[in-house]
Order: C-alpha cells, then structure tokens, then sequence
C-alpha cells in the first residue's frame, strides 16, 4: 500500500518507511475531527495523547534520547501527510518538531567546538532538556519566537528582554503568533538580553505554560489554520531559574552556524503541510467531478470542457509544488552538501512562495469547480487554508525579492534582529 507520504517522498528508505507508517496510523483520527476543529478553532487536545503513544513527539529526535531517529525528509513527509488530513494539526506538529533545532543544533555546535570548557555544560544540558523531553518524556513543545514588531532588516525582530536577576532571569515581552499556546506541555522562548542590541544577545528560556506571570495573548480566530491554538502570550516580570535558561552571549549565533538552511527549525517541512491539503483539496473535487453526472447524458461533470481546463491547472500546480519542495529537500539533507548554505537559502526563498501560491491556486480552482455548493463545504475550508500560505512566515513576493537580492548584491535579510528599545511601541 502506498503511503500518504510517498506521494512526496518516493524514494523512501526502509527506516524512513516504517516512520512514515507510523504516521500513517494517526491520519484517520486525525482526518475524523478536522472539520470540527476547524469549526471551533480549536486544536483536538486527544492528539496530544494519542501523537505521545505513537512516539511521533520525538519523529526528528536521536534514538539515544528515546526519539524516533528522522530527519527532515522524515518530517517533510509527515507534515504532506498530517496536512491532507487536517492542515491545522500538520501545523501545530511541524512548530512542536521545530523545537528540536534548540537542542540539535546546539549539540552540533558542540561537536564543533564552538563553545568553550565554561560554556559546554551549560549548553548540553539545555540541549537534552530538549531532547530527552521531546523524545524520551514524549512532551509537546511550542516554540515562540515571532513578534508582532517588525524591522526592515530583520525577518524577526525580538523586542522580549530578559533581564539578569539573582538566581534567574525576569521576561517581559509579547510573543505574538505562538502557535500551541495553551496545548504544549513545554514552552521555549526566545528573548533578547537587557543591553544587547545584536541577535549576540538572543537566547532560549523554558517558560512553565501555567506559571505565574505568562498569559495567553489573544484568542486565535484566523481566516484559517484555526485550530493552531496560535494566540501567542504575554510575559509580565516571568522569572525562568537559570538551569532553565541557554542565555550565553552568543550561543544563538553560534548554533546558527550549524543549520543547513534556517536555525528555526526545517522550515521547509511547514510548507509540506500546505501541500499535503492542495493535494487533498484536488484528490476531493477530481472525485467530485467524476461521480457527480449530467442528469441529460449521464456523463461525469468532470468531462466539460470548463471542468477539464480547471483540472488541468491543478494538475500542474500540484506538480509543481511537488517538484519544488523534493528539490528542497534534496539541497537540505544531501551528504556531502551538493549547493553552499547561501544557496540553500535563495533557493527556500523561491519555493515557499511558489509552493504557497500553487496550494492556493488549487484551492480557488477546486472551489469554482465545485460551484455554489462548495462555498458551504471543505472546498471552502480547504480555500481557508491555503490562504494562509500566502502570508504565512513572508509572501512570494517577498521572498522572490529576497533571492533577488542575494542573486544580484549578495546581500541576505538577517533572520532575527533585536528591536530598538527607545523607539518601540507596545505591540497590540
């Protein structure tokens, strides 16, 4: 039987097989409250449990630390399949995975050399905090770095301060879009040091999701993606003890260094998501189209020449999304490095949005083919969707202008930069 992840990854490895049959265990549970979720916009709290027992809480996690043992193709593929079923849960899964950079990346960093004698304990010890607790421990981690302050310089831009207290540090902050929030069982923050105004001063907190002093944000009430539980959360003098903190002058720097693509965490799986449901999407009108008849000829509707047209285009944004994402993937996890980390990057810039922008086009086109009656049902919600991907994280025409500039100028945009204090206002 083919697996819903073969459908992006077809050369998979045995290993990878027997991961991806795993995840092929939970989409029918998840497929059976994805309506509802998106309905109530709220996230299924039962897959918690259910992600937990199955061990896919630790998928991109070492073996050594009670993980899985994947990589990246193994969440690629997780992400196409979680997404067919319910986008939302595809999400939600891809930002708790996206905190396992926090911990891997910090040991490649240590395997480098890149910290010295002092600094080595206390980072390898936040790093298997991470790990064993993903893997081992089986926790569901959020992962909250964006803000609602922005900068022209900077994809994200970090107003959150930790400030240096006895025995600790005090947080304050608004993280904004924090997917998970009120669902994970752990939180990692992101927060700029008092008296740094370089991405030197960023570090990582674990933050207690009921402790005193964090608050959710606001009620998560998107377009779509709505069972995210994405509100984000408000910090106020949140005091994190300091073996609970990576807050090294540039320890987020240096683990940096280690990634392929960017530090927050394999970000190309999330737009596998989005593919997943265009997949899924088309998969439901081309059914649609070719069981629904003519009531004068008996012919399927799927065989007039305006139905065809459409289905023709899906079927080349399909594809192309498809090829886009595998040439990703190969430019992220080929050993030895076939392409320089710089064009590993222009290369991401491109393909979000052209990956984006072919879920939504098969949305739109699966939703005219539906007709009136669509607008009532998953054509709808699958359009709801896959309007996310066009704004998610940047939009294509951002990102094209993006790979432009590091084409032309050589110049690529700072991931994180650290907001000017004096001239910031209260994010809203």
């Amino acid at each position: 039987m083919k697996l819903t992840g073969e459908v992006l990854l077809e050369d998979m490895s045995e290993a990878e097989r027997a991961r991806a049959e795993v995840v092929e265990s939970v989409l029918s549970a998840v497929r059976a409250v994805a309506r509802e979720v998106d309905a109530n916009a709220q996230f299924h709290m039962p897959h918690v449990r259910h992600f937990s027992e199955a061990g896919l809480l630790g998928l991109i996690i070492p073996t050594e630390y009670g993980g899985l043992g994947g990589g990246l193709r193994d969440l690629a593929a997780a992400c196409f399949a979680l997404g067919s079923a319910c986008p939302s849960t595809a999400l939600a899964f891809f930002f708790h995975c996206s905190a396992a950079s926090r911990g891997l990346l910090a040991m490649e960093a240590l395997e480098a050399g890149l910290f010295n004698d002092e600094e080595a304990p206390v980072v390898r010890r936040f790093a298997e905090s991470v790990l064993y607790g993903m893997g081992r421990d089986g926790f569901w981690f959020a992962n909250f770095a964006s803000e609602s302050v922005k900068s022209e310089k900077a994809a994200v831009t970090i107003s959150t301060e930790a400030r240096k207290v006895d025995g600790g540090y005090l947080l304050n902050g608004v993280k904004s879009f924090g997917t998970g929030t009120g669902v994970a069982d752990k939180y990692l923050v992101t927060a700029s040091l008092a008296g740094y105004d370089t991405a030197e001063g960023l570090c990582t907190f674990f933050v207690d999701r009921d402790g005193e002093g964090v608050r959710p944000r606001a009620p998560w009430d998107a377009i779509g993606m709505r069972g995210t539980s994405s509100g984000g959360i408000v910090l106020e003098n949140y005091f994190v003890p300091d073996e609970l903190a990576l807050a090294i002058p540039g320890a987020f720097t240096r683990c940096m260094q280690m990634s392929r693509g960017s530090f927050v965490g394999n970000q190309m799986a999330a737009v596998c998501g989005y593919a997943g449901a265009a997949h899924t999407a088309y998969q439901n009108v081309l059914h649609h189209l070719t069981e629904k008849k003519f009531a004068d000829t008996g012919k399927p509707i799927g065989t007039a020449p305006y139905q065809q047209e459409l289905i023709g285009k899906m079927m080349v944004d399909l594809q192309t999304s498809i090829l886009w994402l595998r040439r990703q993937l190969q430019l992220e996890t080929s050993e030895p490095p076939i392409a320089p980390k710089n064009e590993v990057i222009k290369q991401w810039r491109l393909c979000k949005g052209v990956v984006a922008e072919c879920g939504f086009s098969i949305a739109a086109n699966a939703l005219k083919a539906s007709g009136t009656s669509g607008t009532m049902g998953d054509p709808a919600r699958f359009l709801r969707e896959l309007t996310m991907g066009i704004v998610q994280a940047f939009p294509a025409e951002r990102g094209r202008l993006m790979a432009a500039q590091m084409e032309v100028e050589g110049a690529e945009q700072n991931l994180f930069g650290v907001a000017d204090k004096a001239a910031e206002k209260e994010p809203g």
